[in-house]
């Protein structure tokens, strides 16, 4: 395979274990794994040595708000946010914190969130993340169960964190909120016998008083990041040092080898910030490109086919091999040089993560948006990025590309889902191993056993191995599920397949052992149902629409055609789909802050609906 090296051949089964494929690494890695980078033995150090060789240049940004509208981006330096870091660790220091102790962080991306962060690692005080999308439930286990002593909030979340008491209590002793804090607020903590100070005040907290740094060695514990899970409790992913040195080592080599040189409120904040680099998950990137077709349908037929034309020309050039910046340059200058200001007008790369991009998205994006679209694969567990597509290779579009340079893959057989990792396509469960992984589940020894297997990370991902050495997410080892027929249905890899539908933005499948057939539950996307309601003359708002048998059945009919393009079995298709004109959304817990499906929180909210689908059906 190509961009691949074999370092290990595969074995058949034996002694009750499956059978595994050969151990793989990136070309890129073909002698050998790249050596950490000089000077990097914990986090902090990557933030010390940012802001001795830039200490003048922009680190954190955000927008201030003026009349209750975002204005221009305040900035402050790398040498600025380490002074305020400084004063923020040496706070945490005077409050009896020291090495080993943890803090906790609740809430969304704001420069208070780094600067906190900073501090930690200067520390070596553990960083436990709070998604901001987390409730008082999941806050509550997690402070408890990481110990946390000390924990940041954003301004709106300290009512949550309250909410945690008295449980929390048993180790939380401090809150600090990112901005200001109330008498009611103090009252309330105090009932505990715990502070509360806002930023400012916990600013100067420590006056004059400087603590020094303790030695921080590359075995210990930087983060402790729960896994949002999508049944359970939270598992806490405990990562060294060494784990993220490791990666950017990785990374570093991989950026070298590819001379990388050569949602309306968010695409307004691109246009203004003008990034280089924009990393999003697939829903962000859907949206863009929904509103990008809108855009065109409703810029007239000349303005439509102009651009129609030179999409499919620079389309055919760059999938026989011209690079995305050389394959039509007349068209990026007259044509597609508008998408590329609508980002800004400096992207040259979109990093896509968290889930699968849907392939017609990738593909598009690829060629309007005058940039590298890349995909890319990771877990909490493997410090993030584990794989990548590479630039101006479309034959990896809809896969996550090649292992980066710093680990190696192999895949093992699933023999009772029918996966074989010794079959000429290959196909298996993803396994890891190298030093990027995780140090194990905190107090959850016995879940550290199940996954880390003479030292390979079973992930649960079913993988296929591609000619060129890309890998493409096919499955998920535990969505699986027999129908009444004796029948096994691997749900995810239907759900990417069904994906692949441009009329519907999201689905979710559901079958059981007491049922013979499958029903669903969609989103459609917008702007094509209105589309098709315009053309057939049917009138009405989206949710509406959603609610028209005519739709339902012009949906069906398109889940229908998918399926008999990619030949599915005729268990496989789905009998009954329910319109749901609602994104499955975190409010109603029924996807994680990483937009996977919580399905038993789906099937409990859609019980109805999918009761009455199957009545109906029969």
């Amino acid at each position: 395979m190509q961009n691949v090296v074999e370092v290990e051949p595969g074995h058949p089964a034996a002694d009750g274990r499956p059978s595994v494929g050969p151990t793989y690494r990136s070309a890129f890695a073909c002698d050998g794994f790249p050596p950490p980078v000089p000077g990097l033995n914990s986090c902090y150090d990557i933030f010390r040595m940012a802001v001795e060789k830039y200490p003048d240049n922009r680190m954190l940004g955000h927008r201030e708000i003026v009349d209750g509208k975002a204005g221009a981006y305040v900035w402050k330096t790398y040498r600025e946010v380490f002074d305020i870091a400084s004063k923020i660790g040496n706070s945490i220091r005077s409050c009896g914190l020291a090495k080993g102790s943890r803090c906790g962080i609740y809430g969304a991306n704001c420069p208070e969130w780094i600067i906190t962060m900073e501090a930690c690692n200067a520390h070596g005080i553990y960083c436990v993340p709070l998604y901001d999308t987390l409730g008082a439930g999941a806050v509550e286990f997690i402070l408890c169960h990481a110990e946390v002593e000390i924990a940041f909030a954003e301004e709106k979340k300290i009512e949550l964190l309250l909410k945690t008491l008295p449980k929390s209590n048993e180790f939380l002793k401090m809150i600090v909120s990112f901005g200001k804090v109330t008498q009611e607020q103090k009252e309330e903590a105090s009932k505990y016998g715990l502070s509360i100070y806002s930023w400012d005040e916990f600013l100067s907290l420590a006056a004059d008083q400087e603590f020094d740094l303790p030695v921080k060695e590359k075995a210990d514990i930087c983060t402790i990041m729960y896994t949002s899970g999508t049944t359970g409790d939270p598992k806490g992913v405990l990562i060294s040092n060494a784990s993220i040195i490791c990666l950017i080592a990785g990374v570093d080599r991989l950026l070298n080898c590819v001379n990388e040189k050569d949602v309306k409120l968010l695409v307004e904040d691109i246009g203004v910030l003008k990034p280089t680099i924009f990393c999003a998950v697939p829903r962000v990137l859907d949206r863009i490109f929904s509103g990008l077709q809108a855009k065109i349908s409703s810029g007239g037929f000349i303005k439509s086919t102009l651009f129609n034309l030179a999409y499919k020309f620079k389309q055919f050039r760059m999938m026989r091999g011209a690079k995305h910046d050389e394959a039509a340059t007349i068209c990026d200058k007259v044509v597609f040089s508008k998408v590329k200001e609508g980002l800004g007008g400096n992207v040259r790369l979109i990093l896509s993560g968290a889930a699968p991009l849907a392939t017609h998205v990738e593909e598009y994006l690829r060629v309007v948006t005058c940039a590298h679209v890349l995909q890319g694969y990771g877990l909490t567990e493997t410090c993030a990025g584990s794989f990548v597509s590479l630039p101006n290779q479309m034959s990896m579009i809809g896969t996550v590309g090649p292992p980066v340079p710093n680990i190696d893959v192999r895949l093992e057989s699933v023999p009772e889902m029918d996966y074989d990792a010794l079959a000429s396509t290959a196909r298996g469960e993803i396994c890891i191993k190298g030093e990027t992984l995780f140090s194990g589940y905190c107090k959850r020894e016995d879940l550290t056993k199940e996954v880390l297997v003479d030292g390979w990370f079973h992930t649960g991902d079913i993988g296929e191995w591609q000619p060129d050495g890309s890998m493409k997410i096919i499955d998920r080892k535990k969505n699986i599920f027999k129908l009444s027929q004796g029948e096994y249905v691997a749900v995810e890899n239907l759900e990417n397949i069904y994906g692949l539908v441009s009329a519907i933005d999201s689905v979710w499948i559901y079958g059981n052992s007491f049922e013979s057939f499958l029903v669903a539950v969609a989103n459609p996307n917008k702007e094509a149902l209105e589309s098709w309601a315009a053309a057939n003359g049917i009138s009405g708002d989206f949710e509406s629409l959603c609610q028209n048998p005519k739709a339902k059945e012009y949906i069906l009919g398109e889940l229908s055609r998918i399926g008999k393009d990619k030949k599915l079995k005729g268990f496989e298709f789905i009998k009954d789909v329910h319109l749901e004109p609602v994104p499955f959304d975190m409010e109603r817990d029924l996807i994680t802050p990483t937009y996977k499906k919580k399905r038993p929180q789906l099937l409990k909210y859609y019980q109805g609906v999918i009761d009455h689908m199957y009545k109906s059906a029969k």
